[in-house]
C-alpha cells in the first residue's frame, strides 16, 4: 500500500515564509503535507512531476467579495480563483457580511449585489451560516470576517447601539469569524464616535482578532483618514488592517507616500498595522460612488425620483458635484449596465460622443436606467504608487475580487480582470518583469503573511503538518491573460493546484472538485 495519497516530486519549493526555494519531493496524505525531502523511491496513489517548476503554498485571498455577490453559492467551484493559485478567500469585507443575517436590513444590504428574491437564506447567526458553509460544496476554502456595517444597521436605538454591537461582534468571534471589517466610506459609521469605536475594537483584543478597514476617503482627504485609523488603532491597541490601500485621483496621488510615512511612524511606536493590494491601476466600483455624500442619505426610491425629474434642483445640483471633482471621462469605462445593451466596454467619453449628451448627464441617465447598479472601471491609481506599496514590508497581495466560473461570461456584465488574473499578474510583474523583488517576497505576501495577519496557523507555508493548499506554476510563463475588455480568461503558467490536498487544477484545467472547507478563527 502506498503510504502517500499524492507525491510531488522534483520541484523548487517556495516555504511561504520568504525564505530561498530549495529541491525537494513534497509527499500529501489525505489534507496533509506529511513530509518533505528525497522521497524518489516511495509510492503513492498519484505522482506529480514538478520538474522546472515552482511549489508554493495556496495562495490566501484576504480581500475577496465572493459571498456578498453571492457567488460561493452561484458558482461553488470558483474557477477564476482556483486557476490563479487561489486557495482560501476570507469574505465579510469592507463593512458587509452574510452573518449575522439581521432581517430586513441584511437583506437590502445584499441586495445592492444579488437578487434576493432568489436566495434562499437559512441562518441568522455566524454559527448558523458557517454551519450551512460546512454542508454547502465549493471548490476553495472561506473564511470570514464579520461587517461592522451590517451589525450598525440593524441597531435602531441609539441607547442599544453600541451594547448590542459588542454582543454581536463577541457572538461572532466565539463562532468562527477572522475579524472585523469595516467601511468608513459609508455614512451609517458617522454613528459613531471615535470613542465609541475605539470601545468597540477592543472586544477583538482578546481573541487577538484583526480590524480591517475600507478607508473613510481614498482620494484627497486620505491623510485625515490614516490619522483616524491610526488614533483608533492606538486608543484600542488592536491590530489593523486597510483593505486594497491606495489614494485614488491623480490630485491625491502625491498624498500617497505621506501616508506610507505616517503609518510607518506609527508603527515605530508599536501600533499594528498592515494592508493589501491589487495589482492594477484601475479600479472596480460603483458609478454611484462617484456622487455627494448628502444623495447617498435617500432611500432609492427617492434617489430614483430626483434622477427621474429634471426640474428638481438637486438634479441640477448632483451635476454641478460631478463637474467640480472633473472625473476623467475618457478613462472610465462600464463594466456592468444591464438595461443598457452595448454600453459595457465603452468609456463615459464614447457615450457622451455618440448621444450628443455630457458626461454628467450620461452618469445620471445611466444611474436612472439601472435602477442605481453600474459598475466602472475607471484609470485612478498611480503605477509609482502601486510599486511603492508593492515593496513595503507589511503589504500582502490581494484580488479585491469576486470568484466566477469560466461559463459564467456575459455580455453586458465585465467582471474585474483581478478577478482572473490578480495573483498571476503580482509575480509576473513584480518579480520576473520589473525585479521589484525576488519571487520569494512576493511568494511570501500571497501566503504567510495574509495566513499570520488572520490567525490561520495550518496553511500559508510548506511544512510538516500543514494543510495540503499547494500551487505548482511555471515561473517563465506564469502571468494575468485578462483584460478589461475580455476579462473571461485563465491565467496562463499556473498547471496544479491543490485544496486539501485534492487537485482542483490538474495540467492547467480546473477539475471541477469541491474540496474546499469553512475555516474558523481558533
Amino acid at each position: 500500500m502506498p503510504h502517500y495519497s499524492t507525491i510531488i516530486k522534483n520541484g523548487l519549493v517556495f516555504d511561504g515564509n520568504g525564505n530561498k526555494p530549495f529541491k525537494a519531493d513534497i509527499g500529501i496524505t489525505d489534507d496533509e503535507i506529511k513530509n518533505i525531502g528525497d522521497l524518489q523511491k516511495e509510492a503513492a496513489y498519484n505522482i506529480v512531476d514538478a520538474t522546472g517548476r515552482c511549489v508554493a503554498p495556496g495562495f490566501i485571498d484576504i480581500t475577496n467579495h465572493s459571498d456578498t455577490h453571492w457567488t460561493i453559492f452561484s458558482f461553488p467551484r470558483q474557477e477564476s480563483l482556483v486557476s490563479q493559485g487561489i486557495t482560501t478567500i476570507i469574505g465579510g469585507n469592507c463593512g458587509s457580511s452574510l452573518a449575522p443575517f439581521l432581517g430586513e436590513a441584511s437583506a437590502k444590504e445584499i441586495g445592492r449585489w444579488a437578487d434576493t428574491s432568489k436566495i434562499n437564506i437559512n441562518w441568522q447567526t455566524m454559527e448558523e451560516f458557517l454551519a450551512e458553509m460546512d454542508r454547502h460544496k465549493i471548490g476553495l476554502n472561506f473564511g470570514t470576517l464579520v461587517g461592522l456595517n451590517t451589525l450598525r444597521r440593524s441597531i435602531v436605538s441609539d441607547k442599544q447601539k453600541i451594547a448590542k454591537i459588542k454582543m454581536l461582534l463577541k457572538s461572532s468571534l466565539d463562532n468562527g469569524a477572522f475579524g472585523l471589517s469595516t467601511n468608513f466610506g459609508l455614512n451609517d459609521l458617522g454613528f459613531f464616535s471615535d470613542e465609541e469605536m475605539a470601545d468597540i475594537f477592543k472586544i477583538l483584543q482578546p481573541y487577538d482578532a484583526v480590524a480591517k478597514h475600507h478607508l473613510e476617503d481614498e482620494g484627497q482627504n486620505i491623510l485625515p483618514a490614516i490619522s483616524r485609523l491610526i488614533l483608533a488603532a492606538r486608543n484600542s491597541k488592536t491590530r489593523m488592517h486597510i483593505s486594497h490601500f491606495k489614494s485614488l485621483g491623480r490630485s491625491s496621488w502625491d498624498y500617497f507616500s505621506k501616508a506610507l510615512e505616517m503609518v510607518e511612524n506609527a508603527r515605530k511606536e508599536g501600533v499594528k498595522i498592515t494592508y493589501d493590494f491589487f495589482p492594477y491601476t484601475k479600479t472596480g466600483s460603483n458609478l454611484f460612488d462617484a456622487l455627494p455624500a448628502w444623495f447617498k442619505k435617500y432611500s432609492p426610491e427617492e434617489a430614483m425620483l430626483i434622477l427621474s425629474s429634471p426640474s428638481d434642483k438637486r438634479r441640477q445640483d448632483l451635476k454641478d458635484h460631478l463637474k467640480k471633482i472633473t472625473l476623467h471621462y475618457d478613462k472610465i469605462i462600464i463594466a456592468s449596465a444591464m438595461s443598457n445593451l452595448g454600453i459595457p466596454g465603452k468609456t463615459i467619453r464614447q457615450i457622451a460622443d455618440e448621444s450628443g449628451r455630457d458626461g454628467e448627464e450620461v452618469i445620471l441617465n445611466l444611474l436612472e436606467a439601472n435602477n442605481l447598479r453600474v459598475s466602472i472601471f475607471n484609470e485612478a491609481i498611480s503605477e509609482f504608487n502601486l510599486e511603492l506599496i508593492a515593496k513595503d514590508g507589511f503589504s500582502t497581495v490581494s484580488s479585491d475580487g469576486v470568484g466566477y466560473d469560466f461559463s459564467a461570461k456575459k455580455t453586458n456584465d465585465l467582471p474585474h480582470p483581478r478577478s482572473f488574473g490578480a495573483f498571476p499578474r503580482a509575480i509576473s510583474q513584480l518579480a520576473r518583469k520589473k525585479g521589484i523583488m525576488p519571487l520569494e517576497t512576493v511568494i511570501s505576501k500571497m501566503t504567510s503573511l495574509p495566513a499570520r495577519i488572520l490567525g490561520i496557523k495550518d496553511r500559508g507555508m510548506i511544512e510538516k503538518g500543514k494543510k495540503a493548499d499547494l500551487v505548482i506554476f511555471d515561473p517563465e510563463t506564469i502571468g494575468d491573460a485578462a483584460t478589461y475588455e475580455s476579462p473571461v480568461a485563465p491565467s496562463s503558467g499556473i498547471q496544479y493546484v491543490f485544496v486539501n490536498g485534492q487537485a482542483v487544477v490538474s495540467s492547467g484545467k480546473p477539475t471541477g472538485l469541491l474540496p474546499g472547507k469553512a475555516l474558523r478563527n481558533k
